[in-house]
């Protein structure tokens, strides 16, 4: 059974549960805000009820379903493993692309296993802009082992500015304090990048 065929049980699944149809507000707003499997499977009850339309009722009929989910043995998404630097580089490379700085984070497992990837934030790198809050709470709410930072540099450059430098040493105290390893910060240029952790700054 591939992802694609998961995903249209998972949503068949949804759509009996909440007795919405399957291409419903409540059923694609799910889907649009926890497009993954395993994003779906560790949907809290909270996270639900801030669904238009879907209320406490309906919140805990989708919380019994998934947990019956979890229950029946299914596939397990392939997930991309982060060895190195130039591993992280080759999995976030489309951000060379970019017109604008992204700045991403890569929450891992014990395995090094990418669990997601989320957009932080856009513009160009603050160390005020840039908070931690932001960065560490998909990766505390996803009890994620450990993670990788990285931002694109428009201009191709890869060369760190002190910004880039300032933010990695931030996050890195933030990681220390709450247990989740910040293992890396990569700069994407054209074509190439920087790993801020070989440079030295982790």
């Amino acid at each position: 059974m591939n992802n694609s065929i998961d995903k249209i049980t998972f949503k068949n699944l949804l759509a009996t549960t909440t007795r919405e149809k399957e291409d419903s507000y409540v059923v694609n707003e799910i889907f649009s805000r926890y497009p993954s499997i395993q994003e779906l499977l560790d949907l809290t009850e909270e996270e639900l009820l801030q669904i238009k339309g879907i209320g406490k009722v309906k919140a805990k009929q989708i919380i019994a379903a998934l947990q019956l989910a979890r229950m029946n043995p299914c596939p397990v998404e392939q997930r991309f493993t982060i060895r190195s630097p130039e591993d992280a580089y080759d999995y976030l490379k489309d951000m060379q692309y970019l017109n604008q700085e992204h700045f991403v984070v890569l929450g891992l497992n014990t395995k090094n296993q990418i669990i997601f990837r989320e957009t932080v934030f856009i513009g160009s790198l603050n160390a005020s802009i840039v908070h931690p809050r932001e960065t560490f709470k998909h990766l505390i709410r996803r009890s994620c082992a450990s993670a990788i930072v990285a931002h694109n540099h428009p201009s191709g450059d890869t060369s760190p500015s002190q910004e880039d430098i300032t933010v990695t040493k931030r996050l890195v105290d933030v990681g220390n304090v709450t247990g989740i390893s910040i293992l890396d910060h990569v700069i994407i240029g054209h074509e190439k990048y920087v790993s801020l952790k070989e440079k030295g700054y982790l």
